[in-house]
């Protein structure tokens, strides 16, 4: 049986280095992990998702209706992915607008936040939103705020690794220099979860 986790945002925001994190501290604690491919445009701008199973499965995909947690970077995101949740499903979300460019070049609206937060709480189990754009700004750098994100999913009661783990592979793929201001932004992320 796998965990399954379904992250998707917008080029730029720090999704494959998140997913690399993720994935390393699974494999650090003896555990099988796959990952699919980028979906989509990795570049900045674009729509990006990738997938990841923690434990027994060989397919990096994961089934409509299988994800147990969807990590979305940007709100209208975590709407696109909808097919992938259910019921027992939990959601992070990023509360802070990323206008994709595909939305961009047309003339379209963009949804109220709350309207999104209320649609996700009537399909899932669990929604924890944050402004992890606020957060990376508050711990020092903006682009920080994938660590904002990681810290909150690792805030979440069944996610399957060790916060210790987590942070001891952050140390490992991150510049240096960058560690101390990414550790703030993971431990105010993980604290706006942390039921």
């Amino acid at each position: 049986m796998a965990y399954n986790i379904y992250i998707c945002g917008i080029g730029g925001q720090g999704i494959i280095k998140t997913s690399i994190v993720i994935g390393q501290t699974a494999l650090k604690e003896d555990l099988n992990v796959v990952m699919s491919e980028i979906h989509g445009m990795s570049q900045r701008g674009g729509v990006v998702s990738t997938e990841l199973k923690i434990g027994e499965d060989e397919s990096p995909i994961i089934q409509d209706g299988a994800a147990d947690l969807i990590l979305a970077f940007e709100p209208v995101e975590a709407i696109r992915c909808l097919e992938k949740t259910n019921k027992d499903t939990t959601v992070v979300v990023n509360t802070s607008i990323v206008l994709p460019s595909t939305i961009n070049q047309q003339d379209v609206d963009y949804p109220d936040v709350e309207d999104i937060l209320s649609e996700l709480k009537g399909k899932v189990k669990d929604v924890f939103s944050m402004d992890a754009n606020q957060i990376a700004l508050n711990a020092g750098h903006p682009l920080s705020m994938n660590m904002a994100m990681l810290g909150g999913v690792t805030a979440v009661d069944d996610f399957p690794l060790e916060k210790d783990d987590i942070i001891e592979t952050m140390k490992e793929n991150l510049p240096p220099k960058s560690i101390d201001i990414n550790l703030e932004a993971f431990n105010q992320g993980y604290n706006s979860c942390k039921k």
